[in-house]
């Protein structure tokens, strides 16, 4: 009887333990918002708890990091904030993993006929001619992460000059690529994975991989998670599950799945 007892009691304490259980907090770059979206929905499928999502700008997102508003996780879509991060101690040591990555390109509408497709892009490559007296879309190269690697592979390339005083700055890679499918511009520099499966937009060239600085985006615990679920949570990041998810969305992973 006594051991009876002591067995509800047991299995009572762990179903009360698991209802209360604290939701992961998990801080990402709003590109990721339509994988990631579907990422927790799988990872809540196999048994995960509650994922809470906070989407935002990176820039913005470390800054509120920095002043501490509570989080357990972080996925950035620039390596150098979540090194900014870590150098201002604010992830927890050893939980940092570069997890994907993406091409810079230049996308257009399916149907602009002086644009090319899939080209890859050079010095001599028509933006100027594409563009003409209209806009690039891009984010700002003042502080988001796909304008500062735009606007260098532009330099790289010898493209940026003629276009600088035509760029409309959009608040984020889907911003962009909303600019042109409207037709308010006949071009933006995003991301790859932005452009993956948005009808009647074609990638029409791709930046070399030297032209620009490394496209890697990480996450991480940060510094003042408690929640032992985070591990967890960052664990199914890397799993081959949720890398399928990502590389639908025109991800490409950094790290082996497991």
């Amino acid at each position: 009887m006594r051991r009876y007892l002591a067995a509800a009691l047991a299995f009572l304490i762990m179903v009360s333990s698991q209802a209360h259980a604290e939701p992961v907090r998990v801080m990402a770059a709003f590109v990721f918002k339509s994988a990631l979206d579907d990422v927790v929905h799988a990872y809540k499928a196999q048994g995960g708890g509650d994922v809470v999502m906070q989407y935002g700008m990176t820039p913005m997102l470390a800054k509120q990091v920095e002043n501490l508003a509570p989080a357990d996780v972080f996925l950035s879509a620039d390596a150098e904030w979540m090194s900014y991060l870590q150098n201002h101690n604010l992830i927890q040591t050893g939980t940092r993993v570069d997890l994907l990555t993406a091409d810079l390109v230049l996308v257009a509408r399916g149907d602009n006929a002086a644009a090319p497709t899939n080209a890859t892009m050079g010095r001599d490559f028509p933006l100027q001619k594409i563009v003409g007296t209209a806009r690039v879309a891009m984010c700002n190269p003042a502080h988001d992460p796909a304008g500062r690697l735009g606007r260098a592979g532009l330099e790289t390339l010898g493209l940026w000059q003629g276009v600088q005083d035509k760029v409309a700055l959009a608040q984020g890679p889907p911003a962009a690529v909303a600019l042109v499918e409207r037709g308010e511009a006949p071009v933006a520099v995003v991301f790859s994975a932005n452009a993956a499966g948005v009808a009647g937009i074609k990638i029409a060239g791709v930046f070399p991989k030297d032209s620009h600085p490394p496209i890697v985006f990480p996450a991480a615990i940060l510094r003042d998670s408690h929640n032992a679920d985070a591990a967890r949570f960052l664990t199914f990041l890397k799993s081959e599950q949720a890398m399928a998810v990502f590389t639908r969305f025109g991800y490409r992973p950094l790290v082996t799945a497991h």
